[in-house]
């Protein structure tokens, strides 16, 4: 598999707590809304096919197995919105909503350092 993010995928995810991951694949997600708002579907998919990376990377990290369920539901949920009939019923905005909260708390981690 050819790696988008190779460094984080040669084992540099690893490094990063769980707080630091999801808020890195928001960041991604995020990024994929706004290329959709804007209606510029290839940087939108490209945006994606990072995030589902970083999702992907998450989710092979032993150290959240205990989280696995709640980590790939996000992924489904994120993938109905994007590719599915929106089953979940999400928003662009309660999408931004979950990560932000994630990204907040990272830069806080980050601060306190």
């Amino acid at each position: 598999m050819e790696y988008q993010h190779k460094s984080l995928a040669s084992g540099r995810w690893q490094e990063f707590s769980l707080v630091e991951q999801l808020a890195n694949i928001g960041s991604e997600i995020s990024r994929a809304l706004s290329w959709k708002t804007k209606g510029d579907k290839e940087k939108s998919e490209k945006a994606m096919e990072r995030g589902l990376e970083l999702f992907d990377l998450t989710i092979g990290d032993n150290r959240w197995q205990h989280r696995l369920k709640e980590i790939a539901r996000m992924r489904e949920v994120v993938c109905d919105y994007f590719y599915g009939e929106n089953e979940f019923q999400s928003t662009s905005e309660s999408l931004d909503k979950y990560f932000f909260h994630f990204g907040v708390a990272a830069r806080i981690k980050n601060i306190r350092k």
